[in-house]
């Protein structure tokens, strides 16, 4: 159950799965600013790779597409951080309580089950990869024929009746 939550809390962003500072202070049940003042008190822990902010278009793209609690809450100005693997394997040792212990082990295994999925499932991408390309070239392939018949019918209309046509040889 849990985990089925924290999956739900990790999204793309610039080609990488993150997890959002709001998200992250909902599961550590703490304010995102006092979660945030924690990230600030550290951050030499938390490289660009890490942890960064996201833009403004990012984050207004992001809140439009899913039905998000923390845009409402957030202030205009105070974009979102965006928590990488590393960065959330990073907030153990700035948030020692016993409740951000068990929820950072949570987390990683959340993003591991998540990087399993992926492995496991990578050959299904690949075949659905090329089938899409198979199935491209039905399309043209299909096009062609179609093509072809329907020149062969118009011929087949302009092409006049037997009795129709008009006589060669001998004539009366």
């Amino acid at each position: 159950m849990l985990l089925t939550i924290i999956q739900q809390k990790i999204y793309e962003v610039r080609g990488q799965k993150v997890m959002l500072d709001s998200d992250m202070a909902e599961l550590y049940e703490v304010e995102t600013r006092v979660f945030n003042q924690a990230i600030k008190r550290n951050i030499e822990s938390f490289p660009k790779d890490f942890m960064f902010r996201l833009t403004a278009k990012e984050w207004k793209t992001m809140s439009s597409q899913f039905v998000m609690t923390s845009p409402g809450k957030r202030p205009k100005s105070a974009l979102p951080y965006a928590f990488t693997e590393h960065g959330v394997t990073m907030l153990a040792s700035i948030l020692k309580s016993s409740k951000a212990r068990k929820m950072n082990i949570a987390i990683v295994r959340a993003f591991i089950a998540l990087k399993k999925f992926v492995s496991e499932h990578s050959d299904l991408l690949k075949q659905l990869k090329e089938l899409k390309e198979r199935i491209g070239n039905h399309d043209v392939q299909l096009n062609q024929i179609y093509d072809v018949i329907e020149n062969l019918l118009d011929e087949k209309t302009q092409l006049k009746t037997w009795k129709e046509r008009e006589r060669i040889g001998f004539k009366k």
